[in-house]
């Protein structure tokens, strides 16, 4: 049985059998007593072996790390912390782990060692927690859109396009680098490559996702996606996933309405199936920040983030409110902010976003109408020509986890933005054609899954919510 299983047979008394590595092993001669733990919760297993049951060498095997089996009676614990116990008839070891070298003995690590140690961090605490909360989350996304009749739809990894207008894209070839074909007037020549094109990981699945909306009505994504930014923030990963809902006849109104209660039903969904885990990492937040100057700690735990989160219906306000109250706010006027707000045009900042959420409102936040110029061309104009369609929704701690907008879907319109904005109209000649052939106005988001997962687990670093971090000079396991 799974040790979750075992720890809920409370009163059982039964013959019962465990696998799993242990955590712990403490004891004299005449009694031994073993955590042992299999990932499927937080919390360990004690088992009890006798010492006049089991020769001296076998329980010498049994050290931190090491994998074992157990056979054994289902009792009541007779010791405190816990109510159940297993007292082994038999216990084979499967596995040995070197005590001298096996690198997590019982003591606490540094985040930045087990980043080093990614092939075994799975085994602590932490990071159960942290990937079995990851696992929900992503069962939650799926049960989400399942249930309101969205149909999901793998997009492109490979492709041509760059969504964003950004640059920053792995290319993908498999042209010899040692012996690049040229065309006659010496650049590289690309049709003699893979795919006959210059092609890139994706930065986004968005205008794919679009393409598919505009038939089935409602799609979405939830994939891989790459950026190629040299950054070495705790918020950049160049591997990232992305969930990114596009939704035909939605505009804006819609689209808030859907992120909200999406965010929403995420977080309630690890409330109500990994309170466990929860629990520990709200113990373990408040441990960590103990030890933090007073104006660094959180204002809230963790579990009163993400209840807040649950109680209050998000504040939605234009893009030309926000700058006004950020010009006014003492932070502004006393210079406190590292990025001095001084009119419309500005780009947000974290600092910005969470002093909205955090001190102004105390309540997350959508804001809506960006100026055009720091948005991407797909957004749909509105009638002031100089704001779009676009909304982000701040978290606290966080700042933005969402953006989306309502697309545009006139096609002189996207046309002319596309020419501003220097976008190659003749690489995405099948978006336009979705605008020339039934056209209908329709809108969408991207959530970063590491984000949501950052501010579900409490963790300050993203390479800590990925099970292997892909950064800048850094592709390790």
């Amino acid at each position: 049985m799974k040790i979750k299983e075992i720890l809920s047979e409370e009163g059982k008394e039964q013959k019962i059998s465990a696998k799993g590595w242990v955590r712990t092993r403490r004891g004299s001669k005449h009694v031994s007593f073993i955590a042992l733990n299999d990932g499927s919760t937080i919390n360990n297993i004690q088992i009890v072996a006798e010492g006049d049951s089991f020769n001296e060498e076998l329980i010498k095997q049994i050290t931190t790390g090491s994998c074992i089996s157990v056979d054994g009676e289902l009792v009541t614990s007779k010791g405190s912390g816990q109510a159940v116990e297993i007292l082994a008839n038999k216990i084979e070891v499967l596995g040995a782990a070197d005590a001298e070298e096996y690198p997590l003995q019982p003591k606490k690590h540094s985040l930045e060692f087990l980043r080093e140690k990614a092939h075994l961090r799975f085994r602590t605490n932490t990071f159960s927690a942290i990937f079995r909360l990851r696992h929900a989350l992503t069962f939650a996304v799926h049960k989400f859109f399942n249930d309101k009749g969205f149909f999901n739809l793998h997009t492109p990894i490979i492709t041509g396009a760059d969504a964003e207008g950004a640059g920053e894209m792995f290319q993908v070839t498999n042209l010899d680098l040692e012996n690049l074909p040229k065309t006659s007037d010496g650049k590289i020549d690309f049709e003699s490559d893979f795919f006959g094109s210059k092609t890139n990981l994706t930065v986004s699945g968005q205008l794919e996702a679009e393409l598919g909306a505009l038939a089935l009505g409602q799609v979405y994504t939830f994939g891989p996606t790459f950026r190629a930014e040299n950054s070495n923030t705790s918020r950049h990963l160049s591997e990232f996933w992305m969930i990114e809902p596009e939704v035909a006849f939605a505009d804006l109104e819609t689209n808030m309405d859907l992120a909200e209660e999406f965010l929403k039903y995420c977080i309630q969904y690890c409330i109500t199936h990994n309170a466990d885990d929860l629990q520990f990492l709200d113990k373990r937040m408040g441990d960590e920040e103990r030890n933090l100057k007073k104006e660094e700690r959180s204002e809230m735990g963790l579990l009163e983030r993400l209840q807040f989160v649950l109680e209050n219906d998000f504040v939605r306000l234009t893009y030309r409110e926000a700058i006004d109250v950020l010009r006014n706010s003492k932070p502004n006027k006393k210079k406190k902010f590292k990025y001095l707000i001084d009119g419309f045009g500005a780009d947000l900042q974290s600092e910005h976003e969470r002093y909205l959420v955090e001190k102004k409102y105390k309540k997350p936040v959508i804001i809506t109408d960006y100026p055009k110029g720091i948005k991407a061309f797909y957004m749909r104009m509105n009638e002031d020509n100089e704001t779009v369609r676009a909304m982000d929704i701040l978290f606290p701690t966080i700042g933005e986890i969402i953006g989306g907008s309502q697309r545009e879907e006139r096609l002189d319109k996207l046309q002319a933005r596309m020419e501003e904005m220097d976008v190659d109209q003749e690489e995405l000649w099948w978006y336009l054609e979705t605008r020339k052939f039934g056209t209908c106005k329709h809108a969408g988001f991207g959530l970063g899954f590491e984000r949501l997962i950052m501010f579900v687990t409490g963790m300050k670093n993203i390479r800590d919510v990925i099970p292997f971090p892909r950064t800048p000079q850094n592709a390790a396991f």
